[in-house]
Protein backbone atom coordinates (compact mmCIF):
# COMPACT_ATOMS: atom_id res chain seq x y z
CA UNK A 1 0.00 0.00 0.00
CA UNK A 2 1.43 3.36 -1.02
CA UNK A 3 1.46 6.59 0.94
CA UNK A 4 1.81 8.39 -2.39
CA UNK A 5 -0.94 9.53 -4.75
CA UNK A 6 -4.20 7.63 -4.21
CA UNK A 7 -7.68 7.87 -5.63
CA UNK A 8 -10.37 9.57 -3.55
CA UNK A 9 -12.09 6.24 -2.81
CA UNK A 10 -8.82 4.66 -1.60
CA UNK A 11 -8.13 7.66 0.64
CA UNK A 12 -11.65 7.39 2.11
CA UNK A 13 -11.11 3.67 2.68
CA UNK A 14 -7.81 4.28 4.44
CA UNK A 15 -9.37 6.98 6.62
CA UNK A 16 -12.20 4.60 7.59
CA UNK A 17 -9.67 1.92 8.49
CA UNK A 18 -7.67 4.43 10.56
CA UNK A 19 -10.79 5.47 12.47
CA UNK A 20 -11.49 1.81 13.24
CA UNK A 21 -7.87 1.48 14.40
CA UNK A 22 -8.02 4.62 16.57
CA UNK A 23 -7.62 2.63 19.79
CA UNK A 24 -4.48 0.91 18.54
CA UNK A 25 -0.83 1.90 18.55
CA UNK A 26 1.09 2.70 15.36
CA UNK A 27 4.71 1.91 14.55
CA UNK A 28 6.45 3.52 11.58
CA UNK A 29 9.82 2.24 10.38
CA UNK A 30 11.97 4.50 8.18
CA UNK A 31 15.21 3.63 6.44
CA UNK A 32 17.68 6.55 6.43
CA UNK A 33 17.95 8.72 3.32
CA UNK A 34 20.42 8.17 0.49
CA UNK A 35 23.95 8.68 1.79
CA UNK A 36 27.43 9.12 0.39
CA UNK A 37 29.73 6.14 0.42
CA UNK A 38 32.40 6.40 3.06
CA UNK A 39 35.37 8.53 2.10
CA UNK A 40 38.86 7.12 2.71
CA UNK A 41 39.43 7.11 6.46
CA UNK A 42 35.79 7.96 7.21
CA UNK A 43 33.81 5.74 9.53
CA UNK A 44 30.52 4.23 8.30
CA UNK A 45 28.87 5.96 11.27
CA UNK A 46 29.80 9.40 9.84
CA UNK A 47 28.33 9.04 6.33
CA UNK A 48 26.21 12.08 5.37
CA UNK A 49 23.10 12.38 3.22
CA UNK A 50 23.47 13.11 -0.47
CA UNK A 51 21.47 15.89 -2.12
CA UNK A 52 18.86 13.28 -3.06
CA UNK A 53 18.69 12.06 0.53
CA UNK A 54 18.13 15.64 1.71
CA UNK A 55 15.29 16.03 -0.83
CA UNK A 56 13.63 12.64 -0.22
CA UNK A 57 13.31 13.03 3.56
CA UNK A 58 10.99 16.07 3.54
CA UNK A 59 8.99 14.58 0.65
CA UNK A 60 8.33 11.39 2.60
CA UNK A 61 7.41 13.45 5.67
CA UNK A 62 4.92 15.45 3.58
CA UNK A 63 3.31 12.19 2.44
CA UNK A 64 2.99 11.07 6.06
CA UNK A 65 1.63 14.47 7.10
CA UNK A 66 -0.98 14.37 4.33
CA UNK A 67 -2.24 11.13 5.92
CA UNK A 68 -2.12 12.67 9.42
CA UNK A 69 0.57 10.22 10.50
CA UNK A 70 2.53 12.32 12.98
CA UNK A 71 4.58 10.42 15.60
CA UNK A 72 4.53 11.12 19.34
CA UNK A 73 8.06 9.77 19.69
CA UNK A 74 11.00 9.30 17.30
CA UNK A 75 13.70 6.71 18.03
CA UNK A 76 16.79 7.04 15.83
CA UNK A 77 20.09 5.39 15.20
CA UNK A 78 22.72 8.01 16.08
CA UNK A 79 24.58 7.40 12.80
CA UNK A 80 24.78 10.74 10.97
CA UNK A 81 22.68 9.59 7.98
CA UNK A 82 19.87 8.19 10.17
CA UNK A 83 19.81 11.06 12.65
CA UNK A 84 19.83 13.65 9.85
CA UNK A 85 16.92 11.89 8.13
CA UNK A 86 15.02 11.80 11.44
CA UNK A 87 15.70 15.50 12.08
CA UNK A 88 14.57 16.58 8.59
CA UNK A 89 11.38 14.51 8.79
CA UNK A 90 10.64 15.66 12.35
CA UNK A 91 10.96 19.30 11.28
CA UNK A 92 8.60 18.73 8.32
CA UNK A 93 6.11 16.86 10.56
CA UNK A 94 6.40 19.59 13.22
CA UNK A 95 7.62 17.14 15.85
CA UNK A 96 9.69 18.94 18.53
CA UNK A 97 13.39 18.01 18.62
CA UNK A 98 13.08 16.91 22.26
CA UNK A 99 10.86 14.02 21.08
CA UNK A 100 13.79 12.52 19.12
CA UNK A 101 15.66 9.92 21.16
CA UNK A 102 18.93 8.44 19.91
CA UNK A 103 19.75 4.85 20.77
CA UNK A 104 23.03 3.22 19.72
CA UNK A 105 21.33 -0.20 19.63
CA UNK A 106 19.52 0.95 16.45
CA UNK A 107 22.80 1.33 14.52
CA UNK A 108 22.83 -1.57 11.99
CA UNK A 109 20.33 -3.33 14.29
CA UNK A 110 18.69 -6.66 13.55
CA UNK A 111 14.88 -6.96 13.88
CA UNK A 112 15.05 -8.26 17.45
CA UNK A 113 17.09 -5.28 18.62
CA UNK A 114 14.75 -2.81 16.89
CA UNK A 115 11.68 -4.33 18.55
CA UNK A 116 13.44 -4.44 21.92
CA UNK A 117 14.23 -0.71 21.73
CA UNK A 118 10.57 0.06 20.90
CA UNK A 119 9.38 -2.18 23.74
CA UNK A 120 11.68 -0.44 26.22
CA UNK A 121 11.39 3.18 25.08
CA UNK A 122 7.90 3.41 23.51
CA UNK A 123 6.35 4.50 26.79
CA UNK A 124 2.94 6.15 26.48
CA UNK A 125 3.38 7.12 22.81
CA UNK A 126 0.52 6.11 20.52
CA UNK A 127 2.72 6.46 17.42
CA UNK A 128 6.42 5.61 17.49
CA UNK A 129 8.67 6.23 14.48
CA UNK A 130 12.02 4.41 14.21
CA UNK A 131 14.90 5.44 11.91
CA UNK A 132 17.39 2.72 11.09
CA UNK A 133 19.37 0.78 8.52
CA UNK A 134 19.09 -2.14 6.14
CA UNK A 135 18.92 -5.08 6.19
CA UNK A 136 17.46 -4.96 9.71
CA UNK A 137 14.76 -2.35 9.03
CA UNK A 138 13.34 -4.32 6.05
CA UNK A 139 13.51 -7.60 7.96
CA UNK A 140 11.78 -5.98 10.93
CA UNK A 141 8.93 -4.67 8.75
CA UNK A 142 8.46 -8.13 7.27
CA UNK A 143 8.48 -9.87 10.64
CA UNK A 144 6.01 -7.37 12.15
CA UNK A 145 3.54 -7.36 9.25
CA UNK A 146 0.58 -9.71 9.60
CA UNK A 147 0.22 -9.91 5.83
CA UNK A 148 2.29 -8.28 3.07
CA UNK A 149 6.04 -8.70 2.67
CA UNK A 150 8.54 -6.17 1.31
CA UNK A 151 11.47 -7.21 -0.89
CA UNK A 152 13.57 -4.24 0.11
CA UNK A 153 13.09 -0.88 1.78
CA UNK A 154 15.02 1.55 -0.43
CA UNK A 155 16.58 4.61 1.14
CA UNK A 156 14.02 6.86 2.85
CA UNK A 157 11.32 4.17 2.53
CA UNK A 158 8.50 4.15 5.09
CA UNK A 159 6.61 1.16 6.52
CA UNK A 160 3.77 1.83 8.95
CA UNK A 161 1.29 -0.47 10.68
CA UNK A 162 -1.16 -0.55 13.60
CA UNK A 163 -0.90 -2.91 16.55
CA UNK A 164 -3.55 -4.03 19.02
CA UNK A 165 -1.71 -3.58 22.28
CA UNK A 166 -2.00 -1.63 25.49
CA UNK A 167 1.74 -1.22 26.01
CA UNK A 168 4.71 -1.30 23.67
CA UNK A 169 6.19 -4.09 25.78
CA UNK A 170 3.55 -6.34 24.16
CA UNK A 171 4.82 -5.70 20.60
CA UNK A 172 5.14 -9.03 18.81
CA UNK A 173 5.90 -10.50 15.39
CA UNK A 174 3.20 -10.87 12.70
CA UNK A 175 0.82 -8.54 14.55
CA UNK A 176 1.00 -5.43 12.35
CA UNK A 177 -2.35 -4.52 10.78
CA UNK A 178 -3.34 -1.99 8.10
CA UNK A 179 0.26 -1.96 6.86
CA UNK A 180 1.30 0.71 4.39
CA UNK A 181 4.58 0.99 2.50
CA UNK A 182 6.00 3.83 0.43
CA UNK A 183 9.32 5.05 -0.91
CA UNK A 184 10.49 8.20 -2.72
CA UNK A 185 10.45 6.89 -6.30
CA UNK A 186 7.06 5.22 -5.85
CA UNK A 187 5.14 8.36 -6.78
CA UNK A 188 7.39 9.01 -9.80
CA UNK A 189 6.71 5.46 -11.05
CA UNK A 190 2.94 5.89 -10.53
CA UNK A 191 2.99 9.20 -12.42
CA UNK A 192 4.96 7.63 -15.29
CA UNK A 193 2.43 4.77 -15.56
CA UNK A 194 -0.48 7.25 -15.56
CA UNK A 195 1.08 9.25 -18.42
CA UNK A 196 1.51 6.11 -20.61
Amino acid sequence: MSLGKLSKSKVQGLEANRKAAAGMKRLTLVRHGKSDLSLPGQQDWDRVLTKRGQQDAPEMARRLRSRKLKPDLILASPAVRALTTASIMARELKVPAELIAQDERLYLADPGAIVQVVRELGGDAKHVMVFGHNPGITECANRLSASDQIDNMPTCAVFTACFRLDEWSQLDWKSGLEAEFDYPRNLAQENARESD
